[in-house]
């Protein structure tokens, strides 16, 4: 039996949870927990019915409801459903309570995007890799960044490092979002994260050090395959940090990322306006027994986010297809190779599979990966450990086998 609770209920959850249960040979017992049990019962109902309507089969999960800010009941649901994993897909800012909750129980650990303070718009590793000792010493495993980027992107590049190439010298992560959602403005994953992190400062590695730009300052039209040139921007992504210390020949690592005109120009006015802002204000509300004003504390973002469309919901009218992989240049045998593995994800199929869009299905499936991983010892060793320390080649494998088939471009022109 391979018990697993999954913490988080939003596109991503959605997508890992329809893959858990289709995958019943591997994960015979599911948890759903998010701070709303209703929710975690509706995509638990929703499950059920398309396995069954499918396959005539169903699947054996149970739902909860936690707080996943707090220590003391996280440990508390872990000792009653006593899970094997804990697949973390809640918000970044609860990535350091799930993970001392997880010590505390004595579960295994998986996430899709590294920790970030609730404050300010700074991801890094760091605080997560602080973590390794404790791990190691309880036997525990902790995987970080197993989404598509991070995530794949950083298997990619363990792939090509370990069949194609003796030395990587140039890594470019190229992710395009080709799709249409029909709405004149709305992002594909939690709006808070998503515009925290591209309104911060690019950042790039280079001989060594690190080089920070203005957000969106460097830009340039790259080819996507199946769908064409789009502006690329590069941006501070957090795979960097971890692929340039255990790949220490590259010299240089970017990350790039498409967003049309329409995007930015809506994306400049919430900044100009001040509704990016991820600081309190105080605003003067009225009391809902009418009985006079009071005031109030609120975050602009999260306020944007209560009113901008649910990226869960974007799903029934997106068209198009998301193209994500590696662009890399390197050595084999001492001659220069160049080679290009990527994934293109149609919006629509994911939303016939699990009725979400692409974008939360390329990071939902990866993850289900990474805990499928785990449960056959594939990837298990006590300590914290980023995607590209394990073996990406059963990883590859399967992302064939469960919707998001890859391709390769050998000795191409990589534009970058």
């Amino acid at each position: 039996m391979s018990r697993v609770l999954l913490i988080g209920c939003g596109g991503v959850g959605t997508v890992a949870a329809h893959k858990l249960a289709q995958n019943a040979d591997i994960f015979t017992d599911i948890c759903i927990a998010s701070r709303t049990k209703s929710k975690c019962d509706a995509l638990a109902d929703a499950i059920r019915r398309r396995l069954y309507s499918k396959n005539g089969v169903t699947a054996n999960i149970t739902t909860a409801s936690v707080d996943a800010d707090d220590v003391p009941a996280l440990v508390k649901l872990m000792k009653e459903f006593k899970p094997e994993l804990c697949i973390n897909l809640a918000l970044p800012y609860q990535d350091l309570t799930i993970m001392d909750a997880c010590l505390e129980a004595g579960v295994n650990y998986l996430d899709t995007a590294n920790y970030e303070p609730k404050d300010e718009a700074h991801f890094e590793y760091s605080w997560q890799w602080a973590y390794r000792e404790r791990f190691e010493k309880a036997g525990l495993t902790a995987i970080l960044g197993c989404g598509f980027d991070p995530g794949v992107t950083s298997v990619f590049t363990a792939y090509a490092a370990k069949h194609h190439f003796d030395e990587i010298h140039y890594l470019d992560i190229v992710d395009c979002n080709a799709g249409n959602h029909h709405k004149a403005f709305a992002t594909n994953f939690n709006p808070e994260i998503n515009i925290r992190e591209i309104t911060q400062k690019g950042l790039y590695y280079q001989d060594g050090k690190y080089i920070e730009t203005e957000p969106m300052e460097i830009h340039q039209p790259l080819n996507y395959p199946n769908i064409g040139p789009r502006e690329s921007y590069l941006l501070h992504h957090e795979e960097i940090e971890s692929l340039v210390i255990n790949y220490p020949t590259i010299k240089r690592a970017r990350f790039w990322m498409t967003f049309g005109q329409q995007y930015l120009n809506y994306l400049d006015v919430i900044q100009n306006i001040g509704m990016a802002r991820i600081d309190e204000i105080e605003y003067k509300a009225p009391k809902a027994d009418g009985s006079g004003d009071e005031i109030v504390k609120i975050v602009p973002l999260q306020f944007l986010k209560a009113v901008l469309p649910n990226p869960k919901e974007l799903g029934e009218n997106y068209e198009g297809e998301t193209s994500i992989g590696c662009r890399i240049r390197g050595v084999k045998d001492g001659k220069e190779h160049t080679y290009y593995v990527y994934n293109n994800c149609s919006h629509q199929e994911a939303y016939k599979e699990t009725g979400m869009q692409g974008v939360s299905y390329t990071t939902g499936v990866p993850a289900m990966i990474g805990a499928m991983m785990f449960f056959k010892g594939l990837w298990s060793k006590p300590g914290v450990h980023n995607v590209e320390e394990f073996d990406p080649d059963p990883f590859m494998e399967q992302l064939n086998i469960q919707g998001l088939p890859w391709h390769e471009v050998h000795d191409c022109d990589i534009e970058l």
